[in-house]
Parts: structure tokens; C-alpha cells; sequence
């Protein structure tokens, strides 16, 4: 199994993919602050019955993709400083980059989000914190999911 995953290349030092080799882009700027990202498309798939009991085929319904990012507060107070009226839901869509180094062929590969609409603005402040993470829900219009170069 591992020879299919990895196409008969060895990992070299047991090397897989890890957060450091992972870079966001938010409407075409790189962002250092993202601590993380999350983005799934699902889609309705139903069983089609005719004759018997059982499926002779299936149907395929709508794609809802959704996800999240999570920035360090300095990035938050950035977008909402470009945001109208400083709500980050006023912010017209945009799309979200996300490139991934393979660890041991240096192959990129990226996920792009389009159509990004920013669903939620919120705080969680808490005694003793050293930092501010906020994530952040989306609305994605459509997931490109890996162009690898």
C-alpha cells in the first residue's frame, strides 16, 4: 500500500508533509499569521432504484464547500482596516491560495478557494494568553483542488 501512495519513491528520512511546508495567500497577499486552515467540499450522492431491490446507478446532487482560517489578530485588525465599515462579511469575495511542498520530490501543489466570503467576526479573549488566534468560518464558492507544478 505504501508503494501506492507514494508511487514506488522512498521517503527519504521517514519525511511526510508538515505545517512548515504549507503557505496561504489571502486576495492574492501572502500571509506569515495563519495558524490554520481547513476546507472540505461535500456533495449529495443518492442511490437510483428502478427494477429489484437494489441501486442500479446513482445521481449526484450539489457541491457545498465550506472551511475556515485562522489568523493571528494582527492580520484580523489588517482586513478589517481594509474591510467597509470594518466588517469583514462587507469584504467582496476573494479567493485563498494554499500551497503545499511535497516533502521529498519539492512538487508544489495547490488548493485554490474561490470566491471567499468571510461569514464571522469574532473575538475569544482569555486570562493569560500570549497571543490572539481568530478563526474565521467562510463561505467558499467552489474548491480547485490540486494543481501540482
Amino acid at each position: 500500500m505504501n508503494d501506492i501512495v507514494t508511487n514506488g519513491v522512498p521517503l527519504i528520512n521517514g519525511r511526510t508533509y508538515d505545517w512548515g511546508m504549507v503557505k496561504a495567500s489571502i486576495g492574492g497577499v501572502p500571509t506569515e499569521n495563519c495558524s490554520a486552515i481547513n476546507y472540505s467540499d461535500n456533495q449529495e450522492v443518492e442511490a437510483v432504484y428502478a427494477g429489484g431491490r437494489y441501486p442500479v446507478g446513482y445521481g449526484k446532487g450539489r457541491i457545498e464547500p465550506s472551511g475556515s482560517i485562522t489568523l493571528l489578530m494582527e492580520d484580523v485588525v489588517a482586513l478589517q482596516g481594509a474591510a467597509p465599515g470594518g466588517r469583514l462579511q462587507d469584504i467582496a469575495p476573494f479567493d485563498i491560495v494554499v500551497s503545499y511542498l511535497h516533502p521529498t520530490t519539492s512538487k508544489v501543489t495547490t488548493d485554490v478557494l474561490q470566491g471567499c466570503v468571510f461569514k464571522e467576526n469574532k473575538r475569544n479573549w482569555n486570562e493569560g494568553d500570549t497571543s490572539q488566534a481568530v478563526e474565521l468560518p467562510l463561505m467558499i464558492g467552489r474548491i480547485q483542488w490540486g494543481t501540482t507544478r
